[in-house]
C-alpha cells in the first residue's frame, strides 16, 4: 500500500485539512471529526482499492485502512497539519456535533440496547404465560386448565418473565450508570435499593396513598413515602445520572485511599436520600405524565390517533427516534398495554411487504438480491436495510408502506389492540399482544400486509418498472447506504496476499482462548458485527492468554496490547482485537508477549490480558477473529456457537478453486 497516497486521496475526498477539526484512529480505521459532512467524496473512497470502506457513526466519519496499515496513513495524514486527538476525544468531539435530541436519543439507546435482550426474552414468556393461562384463546378454557399438569410449568416461566421488570431499576441502573460514566455496580446498588420488598411495590403507590396505607420515614420532620420504583424508567435514568455525576466529582477531588474509601460510600448516602427525597418523586410525576398523555392522546383521538402515528412510524426510524420509545413502552405496559409496539409492527410489516414486491419485481441482480433479504428481516422487525437499501432509494416502496402502516394503525386504534410485553415488532409480534386482542392484531396485520404488497406489486408492474430495471435509482441516499456500501466494498478490496503454492496447506483456524464461540453478529461493534473488516468469529473469553490460532508471523502488534495480526503460513491474515474499545485503556491491563516480525506457533502466547481488571474498567471482553483477506480465498466457515478451549477448532478457510477464476 502507497500509504502516502491513501492519505492524500481521503484529505481531498472529505474536503481537505480544513474540514478536519480532529482526528483519531484505532486498530483499523481512521475517525475523522469534520466540520461539513456534506463535502465527502464518498464515490472516490469506495472506489480506491485499499479502502475497505466508510461509514458515519457517533458524529465521526470513519474510513475503514484496515490493521498495520491504518497508522501509518493516520501519520502520513497528520502531516497535513490536521489536528492528532485521542479516540476518546475524537468521540466527545464528534458527539457534539449532533442537536440535543439527536444526542439524548443515543443516550437512551445507549441505555437500552444492551438490556434489550433480557426484557425481550422476559416479554415472550410473559407472552408465553399468557397463551397458556388466557381462557377463550385456544378453546372455552385456558390450556393450563385444560392440562393441569403444566400448572406450576406456567407458574415457573411467569416467574421468570417477571424478573426483568419487577427489578428493572437494577438492570437501567446498572446499564445508565456504565453510560453516564461512573460505576455500573453502584448503579445497580442503588437500582436495587429503588426495589427493595420493605417498600411499597411500585405498582401500588397510588392505591396506598389514596387508601391512606403508605408508609413515610420521618426525616426530622419531612415526611417521605416508602414508594418503590418498580418498572420506573425515567427516575432510574435520572437517579443514575445523579449518581454518577457525584461519584466523578468526588473522584476528581479525593485521591489514593480515601477516595476508594470515601467515594462510593458518599455516593450512596448522598444519591440515595436525594432520590426518595426530591428525584424520585419529581421524576416519577414526570415519567406519569408523559405516559398518562401519550395515552390520552391516543384514546382521545380515536381511530385518528392510530392512523396518525401508523403514518409516521417508519419517518421516525429513518431518524433513529424510535431508540426513545422502550423507555415509553415500559411505562405503558405497566399501565395496562402499549399500543407503541402493535403500531410499530404494522409499520414493520407494511415496509416488509413493500420490499417483498419490490423482490418479486425486480430484474435486476443487486436490487433483487438486496430486497430479498431485507424483506425477510424487515417482516421480523428489523426495518432498516429495508427501507435504506430498498425503499427509500426507489422512494414509491416507502410511500406506499407508510400510507399502508397508516390504515393498519387506525385499525389498531379501533380495536384497541394493546402489547403486554417487548418482543420483535413483526410478523411474529402477536406472541407479545394482550391474549384477548390477538385474532384483531391479526386481522390487522393481514390487512396491512395485503394493502402495502398489492399496492407496490401492481406499481412495481406498471410505473415503476423503470426504477426497477435500474435506470433511475435516485443516488441521493447514499449517506443512508453508506453502511451497507462499505460492508460491499470490504468484500470487493480487502488487502490480498498470496497463498504458498506447493506443500500442505493447513487452513484452519483455532480459539485463541477459552470461552464462549459467537458469531460476529453478536459483536457490539458494527464494524465487526457487519464484517465490514472481513468474515470470522468471536470468543466471549473466560479466563486465561490469548494465544497464536496458526503457525505464522506477527504483521501487526500494537503497543497497547489490545490487537495483533498475524499471517498463517497458508497465507490467511487475521485479526485478533482483545475487547472493545479498549484501546481507551492504553496498554494498561494487557501484557503483550511478541512484537512486529516474531514468529509464532500455534498456541503461543501472544498476549495476558487482566480480563478482571478489563471488566471492572467497564470495556466488553468479547474478542473477535475476523479473515481481513478473505477475498483470496474460497471462503470462511464458522464453527457453531458453543464453549471452546483454546486451540479448539473456530474457522475453516476454503481455497479458491482456481478452475472458477
Amino acid at each position: 500500500m502507497d500509504h502516502a497516497r491513501v492519505a492524500q486521496t481521503v484529505l481531498q475526498a472529505v474536503g481537505g485539512p480544513d474540514n478536519i477539526t480532529a482526528a483519531a484512529h484505532c486498530a483499523t480505521r481512521l475517525r475523522l471529526v469534520l466540520r461539513d459532512d456534506q463535502l465527502i467524496d464518498t464515490a472516490t473512497l469506495d472506489e480506491d482499492p485499499d479502502i475497505k470502506g466508510t461509514f458515519s457513526a457517533g458524529g465521526m466519519f470513519q474510513i475503514i485502512i484496515g490493521p498495520g496499515d491504518v497508522d501509518t496513513v493516520y501519520e502520513n495524514l497528520t502531516k497535513s497539519g490536521v489536528r492528532e486527538v485521542s479516540k476518546d476525544e475524537a468521540k466527545q468531539e464528534g458527539g457534539q456535533k449532533s442537536n440535543v435530541v439527536i444526542r439524548f436519543i443515543k443516550v437512551l439507546a445507549d441505555v437500552f440496547v444492551p438490556i434489550l435482550p433480557a426484557l425481550i426474552a422476559g416479554g415472550l414468556m410473559m407472552a408465553l404465560n399468557n397463551v397458556l393461562t388466557a381462557p377463550g384463546l385456544v378453546g372455552p378454557q385456558s390450556v393450563v386448565e385444560m392440562v393441569p399438569a403444566i400448572t406450576d410449568v406456567a407458574a415457573m416461566i411467569n416467574l421468570f418473565a417477571s424478573a426483568p421488570f419487577a427489578f428493572l431499576p437494577v438492570l437501567i441502573g446498572f446499564s445508565a450508570t456504565k453510560r453516564f460514566g461512573g460505576n455500573p455496580y453502584l448503579g445497580a446498588a442503588m437500582g436495587a435499593a429503588m426495589v427493595m420488598p420493605s417498600l411499597v411495590n411500585g405498582w401500588n403507590v397510588a392505591a396506598a396513598v389514596n387508601d391512606g396505607t403508605m408508609t413515610y420515614w420521618n426525616l426530622f420532620g419531612l415526611q417521605v413515602a416508602q414508594a418503590g420504583y418498580q418498572g420506573q424508567v425515567v427516575p432510574t435514568l435520572a437517579i443514575s445520572f445523579l449518581l454518577a455525576t457525584t461519584e466523578k466529582w468526588l473522584h476528581r477531588r479525593l485521591k489514593g485511599t480515601v477516595d476508594f474509601l470515601l467515594t462510593p460510600l458518599i455516593t450512596m448516602i448522598v444519591t440515595g436520600f436525594l432520590a426518595f427525597v426530591i428525584v424520585g418523586p419529581l421524576t416519577r410525576s414526570l415519567g406519569d405524565g408523559i405516559t398518562f398523555g401519550l395515552q390520552w392522546l391516543y384514546d382521545s383521538t380515536g381511530f385518528l390517533g392510530g392512523l396518525l402515528f401508523g403514518l409516521v412510524y417508519s419517518p421516525i426510524v429513518v431518524t433513529c427516534l424510535h431508540q426513545s420509545f422502550p423507555a415509553v413502552e415500559l411505562s405503558l405496559i405497566a399501565q395496562g398495554g402499549s399500543f407503541i409496539f402493535a403500531i410499530a409492527s404494522m409499520a414493520n410489516v407494511a415496509q416488509g411487504a413493500a420490499t417483498l414486491a419490490v423482490f418479486l419485481c425486480a430484474h435486476e441482480g443487486k436490487l433483487k438480491g438486496l430486497a430479498g433479504a431485507s424483506a425477510a428481516s424487515a417482516l421480523m422487525g428489523i426495518t432498516e436495510p429495508a427501507i435504506f437499501g430498498v425503499n427509500l432509494r426507489l422512494r414509491w416502496p416507502f410511500f406506499i408502506g407508510i400510507g399502508s402502516a397508516a390504515v393498519g394503525g387506525a385499525l389498531v386504534s379501533i380495536f384497541n389492540v394493546k402489547a403486554i410485553a417487548l418482543g420483535a415488532a413483526g410478523l411474529l409480534g402477536f406472541v407479545s399482544i394482550r391474549a384477548s386482542d390477538i385474532p384483531m392484531f391479526l386481522v390487522a396485520l393481514g390487512v396491512t400486509f395485503a394493502l402495502s404488497f398489492g399496492i407496490t406489486f401492481t406499481y412495481a408492474r406498471s410505473r415503476g418498472k423503470a426504477s426497477l430495471a435500474g435506470t433511475h435509482v435516485d443516488e441521493t441516499v447514499e449517506e443512508e447506504e453508506a453502511e451497507q456500501a462499505a460492508s460491499e466494498a470490504a468484500l470487493e478490496t480487502a488487502a490480498i496476499s498470496q497463498v504458498p503454492i506447493g506443500g500442505p496447506v493447513d487452513l484452519k483456524i483455532t480459539a485463541p482462548i477459552k470461552g464462549r464461540l459467537v458469531g460476529l453478529t453478536d459483536v457490539k461493534d458494527p464494524t465487526f458485527a457487519r464484517g465490514l473488516l472481513g468474515p470470522g468469529a468471536a470468543v466471549v473469553p473466560e479466563g486465561g492468554p490469548v494465544v497464536s490460532p496458526v503457525d505464522g508471523v506477527v504483521i501487526v502488534a500494537f503497543p497497547t496490547g489490545h490487537a495483533v495480526g498475524l499471517r498463517a503460513d497458508s497465507g490467511v491474515e487475521l485479526l485478533i482485537h482483545i475487547g472493545m474499545d479498549t484501546v481507551q485503556l492504553k496498554g494498561e491491563h494487557f501484557a503483550s508477549k511478541v512484537k512486529v516480525g516474531t514468529r509464532v506457533h500455534r498456541g503461543q502466547v501472544l498476549v495476558e490480558p487482566e480480563w478482571d481488571a478489563i471488566a471492572a474498567a467497564g470495556y466488553d471482553l468479547t474478542t473477535p477473529v475476523v479473515v481481513t483477506n478473505a477475498q483470496k480465498f474460497g471462503g470462511v466457515t464458522a464453527a457453531a456457537s458453543r464453549p471452546v478451549e483454546a486451540g479448539d477448532e473456530m474457522l475453516e478457510v476454503t481455497q479458491k478453486d482456481l478452475a472458477l477464476v
